[in-house]
């Protein structure tokens, strides 16, 4: 028995190492070539198709046939340490603990003191390429081992390729709407306009839009959607690019 679970043990270790292989590789090959579809496009993909609609909208647009006030928007709003750190914020994400914790004590307080309860928010601390490693090749689970394969690719993206290289591919696969995937797209649906021609503030609306863009795709005059945006057109300023 004991001589079975050694075996069983290592060729669980044997396919974590060829998966990692296989995964490393694809990175690799994403210094020249641009990926065809993420594993979050082909899940939307499936789930679309599986309620019967065909929609799908992206155009691939090369690093500097983007806007510079996008990617200046998209930085100040997601990951004001794009350029300077190595793929992880550790202080992003004790932050963000420290607020989901506080919200949740909130909300604990308020439920035991029998007033209404409010939604609590959770905050992430995920840079751009940690979403990126997340949206490229992973499922959208949220488990421990999920995480850990999400840090071990997040590393890999910033060996393998430059800073310019995963924000351009960033760029061109994260979701903007129902079916809507990449900058080209976005600029297209919303403002009619290619991703080249984008304003500070058309830029900052889209960069406000990317954590729940299929929520505000429905909300187009929503009052947050607004405020927020002139807040990230003022932090523009101050964004670095890669």
């Amino acid at each position: 028995m004991t001589a079975l679970l050694r075996r069983w043990a290592w060729l669980a270790v044997l396919a974590l190492l060829v998966l990692q292989v296989f995964f490393i590789g694809r990175i690799a090959l994403m210094a020249a070539l641009a990926p065809q579809s993420t594993a979050f496009q082909r899940s939307e993909a499936w789930r679309l198709a599986s309620a019967g609609e065909l929609r799908w909208r992206q155009d691939w647009r090369d690093y500097d046939q983007i806007a510079d006030h996008l990617k200046r928007a998209v930085i100040a709003s997601e990951d004001d340490g794009f350029a300077s750190h190595e793929g992880v914020d550790w202080e992003a994400i004790e932050q963000a603990w420290e607020r989901n914790a506080k919200a949740e004590e909130a909300a604990a307080e308020r439920a035991a003191s029998n007033r209404p309860a409010r939604a609590v928010k959770i905050r992430g601390g995920s840079t751009i390429t940690q979403q990126l490693a997340k949206n490229l090749l992973l499922s959208g689970e949220r488990t421990l081992l999920r995480k850990g394969q999400e840090l071990v690719l997040t590393y890999a993206l910033e060996m393998l390729l430059t800073k310019q290289r995963i924000l351009e591919i960033y760029l061109n696969s994260v979701e903007w709407g129902e079916g809507v995937f990449g900058a080209e797209a976005a600029a297209r649906h919303y403002f009619k306009k290619s991703a080249a021609q984008l304003s500070a503030w058309e830029s900052a609306r889209l960069a406000v839009m990317l954590p729940r863009p299929r929520y505000f795709e429905k909300l187009p005059r929503s009052n947050y959607l607004s405020h927020r945006a002139g807040v990230i057109v003022k932090r523009m300023r101050s964004a670095e690019l890669p």
